[in-house]
């Protein structure tokens, strides 16, 4: 083969990578309790229920080069993470007041005293896994102390690579075994917990309070690497995100050398689209379509009641991917309400 043909055959397979998607597969780990995300065949992700959590999780996230995008801390700490909020642990979905109870902010930290005050979802079973269209659907119950189910859960993943973008989108049905009241709280929806590059540089130790009040203290950590920046569509930057509604809120930091971009999209179909952005410098990555007057005092009261039977469905996405512009945003956000 000459050296034309070589330089071809190779511009022919770099143009490949960039322009079509790449194949999804899954590896179904029972004994492990997760199910493996692949692209390209690599590992992106891992739908995982342990029995030491609260909820299930995406967890770990990489990109397409492989560098990790989720926080590690509790299940695989590495150096310089915060510890705090060990509930927060990938990408995750519940809300901080369903029937009184806290579903957020339940974790192995809670006192065993306080557990009739929380809320737990448990995993019922992997419906199916599709490696053809890159999908994988679950059901699970949301549960009180006593395993009383309150809502039955069905939740669709769909998995998408094409080049250096990666995409999530997870549609949640929610359906109320009984009648279920969901009152305006900060902590939801969908939650992703991000990697220390992706944080502000913090300046000084600072104190957080959840749902119910119990203080977290953060304090000072190196800041070397640590470059997250927010920004919305509106053109809100850093801490000024918080608490805003958008369509869609971005975070991008440069992380060994390479420019990362993650943005969560709302879909226009959700309950009080476009929701309010629950984005906090210490790496809590969320957006809250139930929120309300808790990020925005001047807001409409937020009360969604489900009779038994009713249902509600909530559709968000995650991109990942490089230094994406506004415009790409955009556009993905335009695609995703089609």
């Amino acid at each position: 083969m000459n050296i034309q043909k070589l330089f071809l055959l190779v511009f022919s397979l770099a143009i490949g990578q960039l322009s079509f998607s790449q194949p999804i597969t899954f590896k179904n780990l029972k004994k492990d309790k997760k199910v493996e995300v692949y692209i390209g065949g690599k590992l992106f992700t891992a739908f995982i229920y342990p029995d030491n959590m609260e909820k299930q999780s995406l967890y770990p996230i990489v990109n397409a080069q492989g560098k990790y995008i989720t926080r590690g801390f509790p299940l695989n700490p590495r150096p310089f993470e915060r510890i705090d909020h060990p509930h927060q642990v990938g990408l995750w979905f519940n809300f901080g007041d369903v029937n009184g109870l806290d579903f957020w902010n339940n974790s192995f930290a809670i006192k065993s005293e306080d557990k009739p005050k929380y809320g737990s979802i448990r995993l019922n079973k992997i419906e199916s896994i599709n490696s053809k269209n890159g999908t994988l659907v679950v059901s699970a119950n949301w549960v009180d102390v006593n395993n009383t189910i309150l809502l039955s859960e069905s939740t669709s993943f769909t998995f998408y690579g094409k080049g250096n973008l990666r995409t999530i989108v997870r549609e949640t049905k929610l359906t109320a075994k009984q009648e279920v009241t969901f009152t305006e709280n900060k902590e939801g929806l969908i939650g992703l917990r991000v990697d220390r590059s992706f944080e502000e540089p913090a300046t000084v130790a600072e104190t957080f309070l959840d749902a119910k009040g119990i203080e977290t203290k953060v304090p000072v950590l190196n800041n070397e690497g640590v470059n997250g920046v927010y920004r919305n569509v509106e053109g809100a930057q850093g801490a000024a995100v918080w608490g805003k509604r958008s369509n869609w809120v971005a975070l991008r930091a440069t992380k060994e050398n390479e420019v990362i971009t993650i943005a969560l999209l709302d879909h226009s179909k959700n309950i009080n689209y476009p929701a309010w952005s629950h984005a906090r410098g210490y790496g809590l990555f969320a957006t809250n379509n139930l929120g309300g007057r808790n990020f925005d005092k001047n807001a409409i009261a937020v009360k969604l009641v489900l009779p038994p039977g009713q249902n509600i469905v909530f559709k968000h996405k995650l991109v990942i991917g490089d230094d994406l512009k506004d415009e790409s945003i955009n556009q993905m956000a335009m695609d995703f309400n089609k």
